[in-house]
């Protein structure tokens, strides 16, 4: 510390010595003079107050040569920091021969650093990581460069490395954190750069070796101890250290608590917190009955502490209480599981069931596990999910299945753990599960639970009728409950008055019967009730198969203004038939919608409203789609060829807020495109997939994209629509494109060109050619390749698409490059810059700076290229496209090595590896080849021959030409 009590206080000084030395009042920087004066500076500064002698300071600033009149140049330095310091001069004291500056807490870098380091150390302590991360990292952002930059002298040299070496030190114990945190995919990055800058410090071969495990990648992180062994030898002619050796030795023998940061750790001394869920949803207060269904399941969860997985699966009809008796014997048993419990609603019930590949991905989050360390598959998924649940003890409620299929990723698999079903559906397919039927309520359960909501006052003073309302609810607990709920909220009505209207039954069904006939009268209740008005909102919101709709979309359904149509839509959620998922939207309860639906099918609703609802929707959709679609591509002569709309759709304050609205509404929009793929309304179902081309290509909703537009191309096939059908057809091959499948995307592409063509349709005719060079370029068809992009750039002159043009023409420039035509594809790619930079800043502009960059890179001139590609990596950050971001770093990792840069190189190639999943086992594959040539670059020849070794097994599964060069790349000459 620089000062300290009773000592005089600068509160306006600060000084920095993390760094250049530097003096600051306020926000002004102080000029401090020569280096020989700075160096004074600092050697004060750095005795934290204490008085440092005139001979102490020759010494710190001379060494063994000082001047002949270095005490007067002391005094010199002195009284011109005095100056400088100004009203604050009395911090450097003068005493006893010699000199001391005083200062406050806080007020030198240093002092913050070590203030901040000392707090970490105290929360690791304590267990808390994630402070303890966040500490360490405030810290770290002190520096600013190297400590003491610019000052010669011994003192300033010896403290330069005690300053580098704790800066060191921090980043470690940063990183063993971050690895503890489940950050180890972001980790290699940085610590593949770092073991290349300090090759013989084994702490952070150690953490590498951890990160690269954990990143599912055993094989490099193996030969990243092979390469420490031979780099120790060679240098030092040492052995590995213990620790590295026992961490190689666990690896070899895949020890499971490596595999994830929620274990303990023995080799890095540190056990990470277990992530503790607590998801479930809150129990009724009003619970009644079920007491042998409770004993049951109880029974069955309790088990759990003899150390197996129970298994229990609740089925029955819609209606039946499955959820509120699950959730009721959940938190019940939450004492057997005291490691967390996990929930999640499977949707089995509606048009569109949850995805175990997202729930499996929602649920590793909620355990702890960075997105960048979920595997992309469905079983490396699950395997990872069970990994993860390995020693701990969790319940996971998995709420409305469809099916044993739906449900067999998602149970843990661990003994300790259990998991709790409910379903529509009997699953007795599903092995070792305990299966439970769930049956009506008994009359005496029925009024109970009655009474607890209406309360025993009113049911006493009529008990007949109240037996009479639960016997017309089919002693279902749903309709019970919305009987009884409108009836306690009816302070006037009596339960006689209750017990007539349901005896009417023009109010419900005629018959109460098992299945979702007894749903259905639950819900007539309820929907009996309303209002002309509030029925209608309630039958037309239903018919949207989105998993919740926003209130602007609602309103357009609806056909009304947003104002009136929030207060129509809040009286349907106070009435306990729609939910506010979120502010200003709105789901339904599965069961609900289906109800819905069949109003509407059966009320007085003619189709044609139905359809003109759904017309108008889908209308929004596009109209606004195509908005955001022409603010990231202005110019672009797609939204010309969009079908007309009757409604302008929403506007945009600026780009964030265009790419906000396209990605919440992106469940949305792709289940209302594949919902209008008939009729009149398929092309444009065809145009909202066209407008929405950033939800494939940003890679996040990818998948459904594909299959949407797999739908809609077989739609119109079947009725013979060229246009919609050549259209869907080309974002089809996009979407195989970005997945890394060529040979499908080719054949679409090719069928949508010539559907094109025959339907004079310049969308497919232009897009699908460039598609289809993008893919004979990865294929090595070079000829093809130039046909198509020459076929592209001609259909987009014709039509007057300035900026489809330029992004041929920059597909045209690596044709160029893989045909050593270097100087015209550094030109054609110019060109196509040219043309996206008098449009502004926008993802083309990325795309083209992307290829100018690349071809920069071939033409050896690296410095050009890595301004081009960093400007590029930046856009497509902004644009939220990391597909797009990855190749980037890709590309930038290219022109590094052809700089003979090989450790930044690695770091993008790590970088690039670590946005998982993004681009397919194709695009993996070559990055794994650029980064085998950083690793090699850097001396790393162990873990860049597992790279590659990889790689040659991916290209060999998708049959890539690609593999030949990996190939050479293995041969022992090379790997030498």
């Amino acid at each position: 510390m620089a000062g300290g009590k009773g000592q005089v206080q600068g509160h306006q000084l600060r000084f920095t010595v993390l760094g250049p030395v530097r003096a600051w009042r306020g926000e002004q920087q102080l000029a401090t003079g020569a280096p020989q004066q700075r160096a004074l500076l600092a050697a004060l500064l750095l005795r934290g107050g204490r008085t440092a002698t005139a001979p102490e300071l020759v010494d710190a600033l001379w060494g063994e040569d000082p001047p002949d009149a270095a005490i007067a140049a002391l005094r010199t330095y002195a009284s011109r920091l005095r100056k400088v310091f100004g009203p604050d001069s009395q911090v450097l004291a003068s005493e006893s021969g010699g000199y001391a500056i005083r200062i406050g807490m806080g007020a030198l870098d240093l002092d913050a650093a070590e203030h901040l380091a000392a707090e970490a150390e105290k929360a690791q302590h304590s267990g808390d990581r994630p402070k303890a991360r966040n500490l360490i990292a405030q810290a770290l952002n002190l520096w600013d460069g190297e400590p003491l930059a610019g000052l010669q002298g011994p003192y300033a040299e010896t403290q330069r490395i005690r300053l580098s070496e704790w800066r060191l030190s921090l980043i470690e114990t940063r990183l063993s954190l971050d690895l503890e945190l489940g950050h180890h995919a972001e980790a290699v990055s940085e610590l593949t750069a770092l073991t290349a800058a300090h090759p013989l410090r084994e702490r952070l071969r150690e953490l590498l070796m951890l990160a690269l495990y954990r990143s599912g990648r055993q094989a490099e992180a193996l030969a990243v101890y092979a390469d420490t062994r031979r780099l120790l030898a060679e240098d030092l002619g040492v052995d590995p250290c213990p620790e590295l050796s026992e961490l190689q030795q666990r690896i070899l023998q895949a020890d499971a608590e490596l595999a994830v940061p929620t274990t303990a750790s023995a080799d890095l001394g540190t056990r990470a917190a277990f992530v503790r869920p607590a998801q479930l949803p809150a129990t009724v207060a009003d619970f009644t009955g079920r007491a042998a269904f409770i004993d049951e399941l109880s029974d069955q969860l309790a088990t759990t502490e003899g150390h197996v997985m129970a298994v229990s699966a609740v089925a029955g009809i819609g209606g039946v209480g499955k959820t509120t008796l699950a959730v009721h014997v959940a938190h019940a048993a939450r004492r057997h599981f005291p490691d967390g419990q996990l929930y999640v609603d499977l949707q089995g019930a509606g048009p569109v069931v949850a995805d175990p590949h997202a729930v499996l991905g929602a649920f590793l989050r909620a355990l702890g596990i960075m997105d960048s360390a979920i595997p992309d598959s469905l079983d490396e998924r699950a395997a990872l999910y069970r990994s993860t649940l390995d020693g701990h003890r969790v319940l996971a409620l998995l709420d409305n299945a469809r099916d044993a299929a739906q449900v067999r990723p998602l149970l843990p698999g661990t003994a300790g753990c259990a998991a709790l079903i409910t379903s529509r559906n009997r699953m007795v397919d599903l092995e070792s599960a305990h299966l439970v039927d769930l049956d009506v309520m008994s009359p005496e359960e029925a009024l109970d639970l009655f009474t607890r909501i209406v309360g025993e006052e009113r049911v006493s003073a009529e008990r007949d009728s109240a037996m009479d309302v639960v016997a017309a609810c089919g002693f279902l607990p749903l309709a019970i409950r919305i009987a009884a709920s409108r009836l306690a909220s009816r302070r006037t009505w009596t339960l006689s008055v209750l017990a007539r209207k349901l005896g009417d039954e023009r109010r419900r069904l005629v018959e109460l019967r098992a299945g979702d006939l007894a749903v259905e009268a639950t819900f007539e209740l309820g929907y009996g009730q309303l209002e002309p008005a509030q029925a209608r909102a309630f039958r037309l919101l239903a018919l949207a198969d989105g998993p919740d709709i926003s209130l602007a979309a609602a309103a357009v359904v609806l056909d009304m203004d947003v104002d009136e149509a929030e207060e129509l839509i809040e009286s349907l959620v106070d009435a306990s038939l729609l939910e506010s998922a979120a502010p200003s939207r709105y789901r339904y309860h599965d069961l609900v919608r289906l109800y819905a639906r069949d109003r509407a099918e059966r009320d007085e609703l003619p189709p044609e409203e139905r359809g003109a609802a759904l017309a108008r929707l889908l209308d929004f959709y596009l109209a606004t789609a195509a908005q955001v679609y022409a603010i990231e591509r202005p110019g672009d002569r797609l939204v010309d060829h969009l079908a007309p709309t009757k409604r302008p759709g929403l506007t945009f304050a600026d780009h964030d807020a265009a790419l906000d609205w396209l990605f919440t509404e992106a469940d949305c929009l792709l289940a209302c495109a594949q919902q209008s793929a008939h009729g009149d309304t398929l092309r444009r179902a065809a145009d909202l997939l066209a407008a929405a081309t950033d939800l494939a290509e940003s890679g996040a909703n990818a998948r459904r994209y594909e299959a949407v537009a797999q739908h809609i191309s077989e739609a119109a096939q079947q009725v013979g629509d060229l246009q919609a059908e050549g259209r869907a057809r080309f974002f089809l091959a996009k979407a195989c494109t970005l997945a890394g499948r060529y040979a499908q995307a080719d054949e679409e592409a090719k069928v949508a060109v010539v559907v094109g063509m025959a339907a004079e349709d310049p969308v497919p005719v232009g897009r699908a050619s460039v598609q289809r060079a993008i893919i004979a370029l990865g294929q090595k068809r070079l000829a093809d390749a130039e046909a198509h992009a020459l076929r592209a750039i001609d259909a987009y002159r014709a039509d007057g698409d300035l900026p489809c043009e330029g992004s041929a023409l920059c597909n045209l420039s690596r044709v160029h490059l893989e045909t050593n035509r270097i100087a015209s594809a550094v030109e054609i790619a110019r060109q196509g810059v040219d043309i996206y930079e008098s449009l502004g800043r926008t993802l083309r502009l990325a795309n083209a700076k992307y290829a100018l960059g690349v071809a920069l890179t071939r033409a050896a001139r690296t410095t050009e290229a890595l301004d081009q590609l960093t400007e590029a990596l930046a856009i497509f950050r902004e644009s939220r496209q990391p597909l797009w971001e990855g190749m980037a770093h890709q590309r930038l990792a290219e022109a590094y090595l052809a700089s003979q840069r090989p450790a930044q190189a690695a770091s993008h190639a790590e970088q690039a590896l670590a946005l998982r999943g993004i681009g397919g086992e194709w695009r993996r594959a070559i990055l794994l080849t650029v980064l085998g040539k950083a690793l090699m670059g850097i001396g790393q020849s162990g873990r860049a021959e597992a790279c590659w070794r990889e790689a040659l097994s991916l290209h060999e599964q998708v049959g890539m030409p690609e593999a030949d060069e990996v190939r050479r790349l293995l041969t022992p000459a090379a790997v030498a």
